[in-house]
């Protein structure tokens, strides 16, 4: 049985706090698809909007295998050990039976997870693109609200995802493996071109040859590759989780991205270009619930759905008529 639901007021004011209980029960608001929950949802984000925008987003994909939760758990820490507050949206794999989140993150990042200054939502991927849940930018805010200055935002792996992943992140860093098989072809070239920073991962023992190898591959890639518009060229890393090494480095990459977008005015511009986007994502989200949950529509759409299997009329044209029908319910 769900919990009852509390007065927006009491999911703002415990979440300013730092609440940690609070800020999951509002997250799991946010997330939730119950119509009645839309409402109270809206009325805390908006509550809460002054007090978002101060964090550094992080966004970390990687091939599989590459160590995202090792990596994030042992760069997290060195964040905690230097004063920050850090938040994890983990985007799990969904199962297709229960939609629940079936890696657990908060059991793949144990150390992290017991720390205080931490805080870890393993989020269920659904049906949502490439496995980014429908709420992260929502849950993203609340996180900032609740005082947390570095959020990483983790996704399944390299896909469509990386896109979508980075329209929500202010930095976004590309894990790689050395050794991996054809390294420059394993990777498509979109995603490199959306990294900020890539780190070739598990750089140490017998691989270190292998990893000093590939990052001068990388190196010479990206030399191929158009300016990025941010004004910042993107550095080739090296890292091991094992030894904690290299990590001191990737966050002085941060920092100086941070330090050359606010300067050139290229960090507000796309922050400013996110939330546009975000704004067009939610009317598409809301056109296309609409549409879907409108009973009177059920009956035509299962007709479109047959005349179409059935070759009797062209997806472009049922859809024309659907749209319609769809614009004259609404206009009454």
């Amino acid at each position: 049985m769900a919990r009852p639901r509390l007065p927006a007021q009491a999911y703002t004011e415990g979440i300013l706090e730092g609440n940690r209980y609070l800020l999951s029960r509002a997250i799991t608001l946010i997330e939730s698809q119950l119509a009645s929950d839309n409402d109270l949802a809206t009325e805390v984000i908006e509550a809460l909007m002054p007090h978002t925008g101060r964090s550094i987003r992080v966004g970390i994909t990687g091939v599989p295998g590459v160590g995202k939760s090792t990596f994030i758990e042992n760069f997290g820490l060195r964040l905690l050990e230097k004063g920050h507050k850090l938040a994890v949206l983990a985007i799990d794999p969904s199962s297709q039976s229960t939609k629940g989140s079936i890696l657990g993150d908060k059991t793949r990042m144990e150390l992290l997870a017991q720390d205080a200054r931490a805080y870890i939502r393993p989020s269920p991927a659904g049906r949502t693109l490439g496995g980014v849940a429908a709420r992260t930018r929502e849950a993203l805010l609340l996180c900032e609200a609740a005082g947390y200055d570095v959020i990483f935002v983790e996704t399944v792996g390299v896909g469509q995802s990386e896109t979508v992943v980075r329209q929500m992140t202010d930095f976004f860093l590309l894990l790689m493996l050395a050794g991996a098989g054809d390294d420059l072809q394993g990777i498509k070239r979109g995603i490199m071109e959306m990294a900020d920073s890539l780190v070739i991962h598990k750089a140490d023992g017998e691989n270190v040859n292998a990893a000093q190898k590939a990052q001068n591959q990388y190196k010479q890639a990206l030399h191929l590759f158009p300016p990025p518009a941010s004004g910042f060229f993107p550095k080739i890393l090296l890292a091991s989780s094992y030894q904690k090494t290299g990590l001191e480095e990737i966050w002085q990459c941060v920092q100086a991205f941070v330090q050359t977008t606010q300067q050139n005015g290229f960090w507000q511009q796309q922050r400013a270009e996110q939330a546009r986007h975000w704004l067009h994502e939610q009317l598409v989200f809301l056109l296309k619930k609409g549409f879907f949950e409108n009973e009177g529509l059920e009956q035509l759409l299962h007709l479109a759905e047959q005349d179409v299997i059935r070759a009797l009329k062209s997806p472009q044209k049922a859809a024309m008529e659907l749209y319609q029908a769809f614009l004259n319910k609404t206009m009454q």
